[in-house]
């Protein structure tokens, strides 16, 4: 008498249970349709435009993140470093070189779930175009690490996986089709105190 309801019940269940789960995994996947990776680093050029996906429409509004115009800025994440290896904050690392010409850009931490790396007030928690000290040939050399270190230091705190969100604001790069010719910093890991 119950066998019926019962299997229906849990015909139900699997298939919400698995509706749910798939949406869920398509909402957290941060490299999809209309993504490009130049080395470690990711961006969505098209999520702020009227040719994006809805798969990028869905992704945004779940991070309840607001969105640069086309002409505004582009904002990049890393959650590997240039090896290929996720990014742990038990280590050390150094991004090298220099960025696509933009009027301003900034550089932060944030945990693997994107939520900013809370530091302390007095560590630097982030970094940007007008205070890094750069080299006579405009390149440029940020340590990521959860110990002091010299020169331009980037505070991390120990809470494993990682991303790195670089922000070009005000830059040609965000409207322009030739995104796959463009230099990006790299991410060298540089030691493992920890491990």
């Amino acid at each position: 008498m119950f066998r019926i309801p019962l299997l229906v019940a849990l015909a139900l269940t699997v298939a919400f249970g698995i509706g749910i789960v798939s949406s869920v995994s398509a909402l957290k996947a941060t490299v999809g349709f209309g993504a490009i990776a130049l080395g470690p680093w990711v961006a969505f050029p098209e999520a702020q435009t009227e040719n994006t996906d809805p798969y990028a429409k869905a992704h945004r509004a779940r991070a309840g993140k607001l969105l640069y115009g086309g002409a505004e800025g582009l904002q990049f994440t890393a959650a590997i470093d240039s090896t290929g290896e996720k990014l742990s904050s038990g280590c050390t690392y150094d991004i090298a070189g220099v960025t696509p010409p933009a009027r301003f850009w900034t550089l932060y931490a944030t945990t693997a779930n994107d939520q900013p790396m809370k530091t302390g007030p007095e560590l630097p928690a982030a970094t940007n175009a007008w205070t890094v000290l750069r080299k006579p040939d405009s390149s440029f050399v940020i340590h990521v690490s959860p110990v002091a270190q010299p020169d331009n230091w980037l505070a991390t705190r120990r809470v494993g996986a990682f991303k790195l969100v670089l922000t070009l604001l005000d830059t040609p790069t965000a409207g322009s089709s030739g995104l796959i010719d463009l230099t990006m910093p790299k991410i060298v890991k540089t030691g493992c105190p920890d491990a």
